[in-house]
């Protein structure tokens, strides 16, 4: 089945590509998404009027997705953790306690669109990169920080 793609997707093309994929995937997601129309000639000349504002649309929504992530690289995540010995963690720091920890500092992300390897099983700093759009990834510093340490180590005062 070949579609016209009407947005970017990952993985699979750009806006105005004609893309061949699996019968279901283009009737049961993109085409009820509107992402993608079936490439025929009517929609192709269809597709030729309607892609000056889509993207036009594209573009509003990339600007979105940059000036959000300057927003998030701006942003310092500090998640507080509760720790055994040797500064072992109880648990893992995983994408919904990033997700929960940007939204308590007004920024709301998906969790599916933090991209963490792994969970997080250890003290310390991390850059934690985010998909906003296919064009744009934003840079989070991440601090994971003991219970009851304060959120900015003290300095040593020299003792007299």
């Amino acid at each position: 089945m070949k579609l016209i793609l009407r947005a970017d997707v990952d993985a699979l093309g750009r806006l105005g590509d004609i893309v061949p994929v699996k019968p279901g995937f283009g009737r049961n997601f993109l085409i009820p998404q509107g992402l993608a129309m079936l490439a025929t000639e009517a929609n192709l000349k269809q597709f030729a009027l309607e892609r000056k504002k889509l993207a036009t649309k594209a573009d509003a929504k990339r600007a979105d997705a940059t000036e959000l992530a300057a927003k998030i690289a701006a942003a310092t995540v500090v998640i507080t953790v509760r720790v055994g010995e040797g500064d072992k963690l109880y648990g893992s720091v995983t994408t919904a306690n990033v997700a929960d920890a940007l939204l308590e500092q007004g920024i709301d992300i998906d969790r599916r669109k933090i991209d963490m390897p792994e969970t997080i099983r250890s003290l310390g700093e991390y850059d934690v990169e985010i998909r906003l759009h296919p064009d744009v990834r934003g840079e989070l510093k991440l601090r994971v920080v003991k219970h009851g340490q304060p959120e900015k180590a003290p300095e040593q005062q020299p003792e007299a």
